[in-house]
């Protein structure tokens, strides 16, 4: 089993906040092709990095998890960078973990 997680901006890198039907539209995208969907949306989390030795970025983000037995890493790979344009973003994270349900 693996699970998937997506980690949206909140906002663009001008700080103009996304629309709440951008999240949804994703939500159900994800939730019809993956039979569910877990979002983590009402205390967003703050990353922060150093982009150079003087300047710290921070990203409020949300995290949106499915769960899949079969892991296609080229529909993953083209849809995160579909998430990347859309969100106008040099990298958008999508990560995965293998998974032992006990």
């Amino acid at each position: 089993m693996h699970l998937i997680q997506i980690l949206l901006p909140l906002y663009d890198n001008e700080g103009q906040p996304f629309t709440q039907d951008e999240f949804l539209k994703i939500r159900d995208e994800l939730s019809e092709r993956f039979g569910g969907i877990t979002t983590y949306m009402r205390s967003p989390a703050r990353g922060l990095w150093k982009e150079t030795k003087e300047t710290t970025v921070q990203d409020d983000i949300v995290i949106y998890e499915v769960m899949t037995e079969t892991l296609d890493r080229a529909w993953w790979t083209k849809y995160r960078k579909q998430l990347t344009a859309a969100f106008r973003q040099a990298l958008l994270i999508v990560r995965v973990s293998e998974v032992e349900l006990l």
